[in-house]
């Protein structure tokens, strides 16, 4: 079954912090095998509301645009996103010693699109940043480049 995203970011956005981070693996359009909606129900929205989770403090990561499908990489047990999410985060995306916001999603989204053009497909990680939000707010400091194993060919 679905969990509505305004659900979740209404509850996340009760938390008692300055700002909360969201990277969410799973795809919006009902489609393919990580759906948040069951396989071959319609989707509920044609695209993922950027301002709801934008108007709360919420900085959201997303697999895919609103009409794609997410991409597992079985050699690791996850999806690609997941994949460069977490080696970005622990070093692959760290400049001047740090990881961003910004930094992060420029590392992530050409290494999760590349990918999954080589699996003949199209998926393309989004961003939403409040409108007051901070790109270069430092998701990691002093980060050392992780060295993780590369995701399988398809």
């Amino acid at each position: 079954t679905g969990y509505p995203l305004k659900r979740l970011y209404d509850k996340l956005s009760a938390l008692p912090t300055a700002d909360v981070i969201v990277a969410l693996d799973s795809c919006f359009s009902g489609a393919g095998g990580r759906s948040v909606l069951p396989t071959g129900a319609r989707p509920l929205v044609t695209h993922v509301d950027e301002a709801r989770g934008a108007a709360a403090r919420l900085i959201v990561y997303s697999a895919t645009a609103s009409d794609e499908i997410t991409g597992t990489d079985p050699s690791q047990g996850h999806g690609l996103f997941t994949y460069y999410f977490l080696k970005g985060i622990n070093g692959a995306a760290e400049a001047d010693g740090e990881v961003t916001v910004q930094g992060l999603f420029d590392y992530v989204q050409p290494s999760v699109e590349d990918a999954a053009r080589r699996d003949n497909r199209d998926q393309s990680p989004q961003l939403m940043v409040p409108p007051n939000g901070e790109r270069g707010l430092p998701i990691r400091k002093d980060a050392a480049p992780a060295a993780l194993a590369a995701p399988a060919a398809g």
